[in-house]
């Protein structure tokens, strides 16, 4: 009873209509929580009122016995669940008399405040039995017309508040948890200070203040990124459902800060573990102690911990203390006059035989102090700035016996390269490294002669620098490049033939049906004297299969396969088909084919035909298909196995699932490997939800994902909102359902299969489905969805339909989002994004936006190119210097990072801040044709 009271208490002070047996309440059981805030981060136009909180799982009221209902019950349901015409009524939301619905509820939660400050726990027991049933009176949904019907009766009441305690819920307490989550709408947070967000390792510095100076964005976006983060949260649920607490900013930048924030954490671990060396080594002071807290930076931290590192036999400069030559450092340092080196010979020592021995030993304790003096290196470090200091490389005297000429060859602008280190690009830094790990180049630090040894290893240290800076830059660019390809427009609905060239082995082929599946597979001989005859079987199998696309993977025989086909494409050999081509990279088909996913997925079949299959799907779905394998193995980036393959991991693991999961999935239809990208998903929870899905049938909703084994309530938040149910396929399924001999239907036996008194470990979900589960709208803003189609006096049944759109303009023409974001007690993004979900048609797709594959039908070869031609071409690859653009010649052409101007690129890339990227068509006009080395320049004219 103590629980009872405490929640009783919430309820008054936090309290606000809720409808309770609306199937889209239960949906959204997170959706209107509470929203404890004591400052708002900016002036707010208008202080909403707070939301009711959930109860917790201890405060549960005890409910009677359910009563079973009949098998004609049942049945009535789920025979309500294929009809159609349900959807083509009006949405009742809130009736007229709702300021008199809200003050029956304030005066209901005044009965709960006196229950409260009853003694006698059975009195306070009826009032708060009283209080139930007058709640349950005062739904603004009883008596108004809905496509879900409202409980009629005190049983079906019963039913309806027992599954909407069981649904999970997205909040905790507000001392644990973002703002966003007591309030999904996402409000604008207040600023934390170091009090509020807490780290497990304490540094002096601000966490939130070094993050904002890092990435120059202000302390309260970083302050809520850091706590949506701590909260689980994944990259694409943040950027699309918590758009307020970030500012706008997009999935490039947020995965940047994420990089940052993970670089600071591990600096703070590592201080405080050379802490813990160096405490039980017994050499801790308070001043040492401090200036390891101060450190931000792994440099900081090597400058300030050097001198306490131990090795076998001690440092140079401990050796020397131990001889007793710290006196003459500190009096040369001091008093030089008065320092005589000769008197600390001491010919039976070792180190001290010797004048020059001395002499170094001093030299060694003055570098270390040196490097103890922060004063110092700070001076240093702006010497540093200020001189002319620059990296040369060369071509190595002695290079490696396994090194080739043609390897040798490709460094051969860095055999007698120099450039100043504040000059210096991030991709000669990464050539510059590669070709001294191959042994062919050799490299210097070039510093003038006026700075000693200090100044020489911080130089080196700086390098290091340039090395991560340049590491950074290329990961990031192969993940910008990887999303580009990954979101390539997918050419449904074709036949298509797949081509793995080869010469002795013969070429590979495939041919694939509008779903996927495999028609034929076979090896023909092109380039061994048969092409002629081969032909005729590639024109029965192309005319058999009604197939008038051919895909050819850009590997070995690529360009002499490239060529047939043309030459009988101009011939108009395959007539009456009219046959194209496209070239696509096959760059990781070789690698998927012997997996153990295409090994279940082909069993049998022989990994160089499953190659072909590969190709052919890369331009089918080309998303479906590249997350088959390790990202890395795409072939877009620069310098990708040069770089931190940590780094670049968990780069391309997070653009594979933001493209996933921005895509969205069919649950019902979609692979495992596909749905184990999704945000919020693993490998393990992608296995259960199939086999869930195999054991009891498609998903009828969304909510039904909670009853799947391993997938929590923080699981479900993250990606509820990319994963759709199709409403046809969910009603053709229930329509086909056999009825068994008592009339109850499969779907109804699923609901009624349950023996009596068995514990549950997952929320009772009503097999009832819900046209917004096909929409990109989250759960937790169904019941705001609803009111919105209130508002607008649309239904269900238009959704993603013209008159829908037509609506949504009528309505937000008169008021205007932010004003009607307002009426709705919501935000503005909110309100969007349930825009979108309900106008955005049932086949629509946001790759549709991005470029298709280029189709041709003839070859120019690279002899036929001349400067000033102007041609068009599809972006290969984007580089840090530069874009490769392949003209259909062969070879692909680069343009020059400084012919990419923003006013060339078009306003729709400019929004998507991504630039050029793979897959772009481009119109391009030749500077220069080197056909010995076959380099193509090209100048960058428009964006197609």
């Amino acid at each position: 009873m103590p629980s009872l009271r405490k929640r009783t208490k919430i309820q008054t002070e936090n309290a606000e209509p809720r409808d309770e047996c609306s199937s889209f309440s239960e949906l959204s059981s997170g959706s209107e929580e509470d929203n404890k805030e004591d400052s708002i981060w900016e002036p707010q136009k208008k202080v909403l009122r707070n939301r009711r909180r959930p109860a917790s799982k201890g405060s549960k009221r005890k409910q009677g016995p359910r009563v079973k209902k009949s098998a004609q019950q049942v049945h009535d349901i789920s025979k309500d669940v294929a009809v159609k015409e349900e959807l083509n009524s009006p949405v009742a939301i809130v009736n007229a008399n709702l300021e008199e619905e809200n003050q029956k509820l304030h005066t209901t939660n005044t009965l709960k405040t006196a229950a409260k400050k009853q003694k006698n726990a059975g009195h306070g027991a009826k009032k708060r039995l009283k209080v139930d049933e007058e709640t349950n009176q005062a739904s603004p949904f009883e008596g108004g017309e809905s496509n879900v019907e409202a409980p009629s009766t005190s049983e079906d009441r019963d039913m309806c508040k027992k599954e909407s305690e069981d649904s999970f819920t997205f909040e905790q307490s507000p001392l644990k948890r973002i703002k966003t989550e007591s309030c999904p709408q996402g409000r604008p947070a207040r600023v934390p200070g170091a009090s509020d967000i807490k780290e497990e390792v304490e540094m002096n510095w601000d966490i939130v203040q070094v993050l904002s100076e890092r990435t120059n964005i202000e302390p309260w976006i970083c302050a809520n990124i850091i706590r949506l983060f701590n909260d689980d949260n994944t990259i694409p649920f943040i950027v699309r459902y918590r758009k307020e607490l970030i500012n706008n900013l997009d999935a490039d930048f947020l995965r940047e800060v994420r990089q940052t924030l993970d670089e600071l954490r591990d600096v703070a671990k590592k201080v405080h573990s050379r802490i813990q060396k160096i405490k039980k080594e017994g050499k801790m002071s308070e001043c040492l102690l401090q200036a390891l807290l101060n450190c931000k930076t792994f440099e900081e931290l090597e400058h300030v911990s050097a001198p306490y590192k131990m090795g076998s036999k001690g440092t140079k400069a401990q050796r020397a203390k131990q001889l007793g030559l710290e006196g003459a450092a500190w009096t040369l340092l001091e008093n030089p006059g008065q320092l005589n080196l000769p008197s600390y010979i001491r010919p039976d020592v070792k180190g001290l035989s010797e004048l020059k021995d001395i002499e170094t030993g001093v030299q060694h304790i003055l570098a270390d102090m040196i490097a103890k003096d922060k004063d110092t290196l700070d001076f240093i470090r702006d010497l540093c700035k200020h001189r002319y200091i620059c990296i040369q490389s060369s071509l190595a005297k002695v290079s490696s016996k396994k090194v080739n000429e043609k390897e040798v060859d490709k460094f051969q602008l860095y055999q007698n390269f120099s450039c100043n280190i504040r000059n210096i690009h991030h991709h000669q830094i990464l050539a510059i490294n590669r070709g001294e790990n191959l042994k062919i180049l050799t490299v210097k630090v070039n510093i003038s002669d006026g700075v000693k040894n200090e100044f020489c290893r911080w130089c080196i240290q700086n390098r290091a620098k340039l090395t991560s800076d340049a590491e950074k830059q290329s990961v990031m660019m192969f993940g910008q490049n990887l999303r580009q390809l990954l979101l390539t427009s997918p050419v449904p609905g074709r036949t298509l033939m797949g081509v793995d060239p080869g010469y002795k082995h013969g070429c590979k082929l495939a041919i694939i049906s509008p779903t996927s599946q495999i028609l034929h597979t076979d090896v023909v001989y092109l380039h061994c004297g048969q092409g002629f005859r081969e032909a005729e079987k590639i024109k029965r199998l192309l005319l058999n299969f009604n197939c008038n696309t051919v895909v050819i993977g850009n590997g070995t025989a690529c360009r002499e396969t490239e060529a047939y086909f043309a030459d009988l494409i101009m011939k108009n050999y395959f007539a009456p088909l009219d046959v194209v081509y496209c070239i696509v990279s096959e760059a990781g088909a070789s690698i998927y084919s012997v997996s153990p996913e295409a090994n279940k997925e082909m069993p049998g079949l022989d990994p160089n035909l499953r190659s072909a299959v590969s190709i052919a799907r890369r331009v089918q779905d080309p998303l479906a298909e590249l997350v088959k394998f390790d990202p890395k193995h795409i072939g877009v980036g620069m310098y990708q196995h040069d770089v931190s393959q940590t780094l670049l991991k968990a780069t391309l693991d997070s653009v594979v699932e933001e493209c996933v999961s921005f895509v969205g999935v069919d649950i019902n239809i979609c692979s495992e490997v596909l749905l184990r990208h999704i945000a919020g998903l693993n490998a393990n929870r992608a296995k259960n939800i199939i086999e869930w899905r195999e054991k009891n049938g498609p998903f009828i909703n969304r909510e039904q994902l909670k009853k799947v084994k391993g997938l929590g309530p923080k699981s479900f938040q993250q990606c509820a909102g990319f994963v759709r149910v199709n409403q046809d396929y969910i009603r053709t399924f229930c329509s086909g359902q056999h009825t068994d001999s008592s009339g109850q239907s499969q779907e109804a036996a699923m609901v009624t299969k349950e023996k009596p008194g068995k514990k549950k470990n997952k929320a009772d979900v009503a097999l009832t489905p819900n046209p917004l589960d096909e929409t990109c709208i989250h759960p937790e803003s169904y019941d705001i969805a609803v009111r919105f189609l209130s508002f607008i006096g649309g239904t269900l049944y238009e959704i993603g339909k013209p008159e829908m759109q037509q609506k949504i303009n009528s309505s937000l023409g008169k008021e205007g989002i932010e004003k009607t974001a307002e009426r709705l007690q919501t935000t503005a993004h909110t309100l969007q994004v349930i825009i979108d979900g309900l106008s955005q048609p049932k086949t629509f797709d946001i790759r549709t936006d991005f470029d298709k594959p280029d189709f041709k039908r003839s070859i120019v070869c690279l002899a036929d190119l001349q400067v000033g031609t102007i041609l068009t071409g599809k972006v290969e690859n984007a580089t840090l210097f530069g874009v490769f653009v392949d003209i259909g010649v062969g070879k692909a052409g680069l343009i020059p990072i400084r012919f990419i101007t923003e006013a060339k690129l078009s306003k729709t890339k400019k929004r998507r801040s991504l630039g050029l990227g793979p897959g772009e068509k481009v119109e391009v006009k030749v500077l220069s044709v080197d056909i010995p080395r076959s380099r193509i320049s090209l100048d960058l004219l428009r964006v197609l």
